[in-house]
């Protein structure tokens, strides 16, 4: 099987990881820069050229695809798709995976576990938009940003008004969450591939901080899940149409709840802290399930 990997770098941990997996079980892999890449679009045959060649025929690729490059990428993933070829996350899901407040009305639509969140671009009355999530203290996020950058813990009722109108002068879009204190700076990272949750590891913020992103200088270990947290994680990923994602939950009083569901998760953290071969479960998967022209999502919405 010929698989393409879209990855910026290659140097890093995923893309070298799902390369090695890939030329160990026999398959043929290229590493192709999305940003890289251009498209012939025609309506007879349609093709993606990189380097000043037209690539040959991928029976799949795997898109490791940035937030800063979504709407590129995605684009040269759904060229992929018109071409036949397989793709582990389809073109669809990933934009709607990067879409926040698209993502939580879809999670909610389906009665998965979320904590109370409100939206507004610029709201009339502050002090209503956080008391309906709960009241202080409130976790307030930039709608487009990343690994934990644009998340703001609002400690008390005036913190939290001058937070939020703060963005607001910024003209930024924000949602604003209930602090879920009893998750103690911690959340759950489920790593779905297919209908099943492959490998999960527990992320313990750092002292000081409330953001368990590793990034961010959380730490990793071994975490057992209860049969109600691999239901939600995979729910999750179907709402979503990936079969490839990372599921974020917080161990909530009311259950488990999605805190964010992550098209292009890093395999770095999940390897370390499970000892397990995730990357060769990837590409077991894409062996499995790749055909010609199957590029079905499986959410909707």
């Amino acid at each position: 099987m010929r698989i393409a990997i879209l990855s910026r770098n290659p140097k890093l941990y995923s893309t070298r990881r799902l390369l090695e997996a890939g030329l160990e079980k026999g398959h043929e892999v290229d590493i192709i820069d999305t940003m890289h890449c251009y498209m012939d679009i025609t309506s007879a045959k349609p093709s993606v050229r990189y380097k000043g060649k037209r690539l040959p025929f991928y029976d799949a690729v795997i898109p490791r695809i940035g937030a800063s490059v979504s709407f590129y990428g995605t684009s040269v993933v759904r060229q992929f798709e018109m071409m036949g070829t397989y793709s582990i996350n389809e073109s669809v899901a990933i934009s709607r995976s990067r879409d926040k407040l698209r993502s939580l009305q879809l999670l909610s639509r389906k009665g998965i576990g979320l904590p109370r969140t409100g939206f507004a671009h610029h709201p009339d009355n502050i002090e209503d938009l956080i008391k309906n999530v709960g009241g202080a203290p409130v976790v307030i996020k930039l709608l487009e940003g990343t690994q934990g950058i644009g998340v703001v813990l609002g400690e008390t009722q005036k913190a939290a008004e001058s937070i939020i109108e703060a963005f607001m002068g910024l003209n930024a879009s924000i949602l604003v969450q209930e602090y879920i204190k009893e998750a103690g700076g911690s959340d759950i990272r489920c790593f779905v591939v297919g209908d099943k949750v492959v490998a999960a590891m527990k992320r313990q913020a750092a002292p000081g901080e409330f953001r368990s992103n590793l990034h961010r200088g959380g730490s990793a270990s071994l975490v057992r899940l209860s049969p109600d947290e691999r239901k939600t994680a995979v729910s999750a990923a179907r709402t979503m149409g990936l079969n490839c994602c990372g599921v974020d939950i917080l161990r909530s009083n009311h259950g488990p709840v999605v805190m964010e569901v992550n098209s292009s998760p890093g395999l770095e953290g999940i390897e370390s802290a499970t000892k397990k071969d995730v990357a060769g479960m990837i590409i077991d998967f894409i062996a499995k399930s790749a055909k010609p022209h199957n590029t079905r999502t499986r959410g909707k919405g």
